[in-house]
C-alpha cells in the first residue's frame, strides 16, 4: 500500500483538531494561573498579629468552659476500671451493687 491512495490533508495548522487538544490544555492552565494571581492580589490575607498563639489559648479556654477533657478523662477511666468492676460483671455474677 503506498501513500498515493491515502486522501491528503492540506489544511491550516489551526483546523486540525489534535493541535487544539495539545495547545489548549497549557492555555487553560496559563489562565487560570493569571487568574488565581489576580485574584491573590485583589483581596490578600491579612496579616497575622505578633501574639496569635497566646491569643489562641485564650480563645480555647474561654470556649472549653472547664470541660474540654471530660471526653479523654472519661475514656480513661473506663479503659483502666478492671474488668471484675464493670456494672454488667456483677449482675452476671448476681452480685447486688
Amino acid at each position: 500500500m503506498t501513500n498515493q491512495n491515502l486522501p491528503r490533508r492540506d489544511a491550516p495548522w489551526w483546523r486540525h483538531p489534535i493541535m487544539w487538544m495539545v495547545v489548549g490544555g497549557p492555555a487553560v492552565v496559563v489562565v487560570a494561573a493569571v487568574y488565581t494571581a489576580w485574584l491573590a492580589m485583589r483581596s490578600p490575607d491579612p496579616v497575622v498579629e505578633a501574639d496569635y498563639y497566646r491569643r489562641g489559648i485564650e480563645i480555647n479556654r474561654t470556649l472549653s468552659g472547664g470541660t474540654a477533657m471530660l471526653p479523654a478523662q472519661a475514656g480513661r477511666n473506663h479503659a483502666m476500671t478492671p474488668a471484675d468492676d464493670l456494672p454488667h460483671a456483677r449482675h452476671a455474677r448476681g452480685e447486688a451493687r
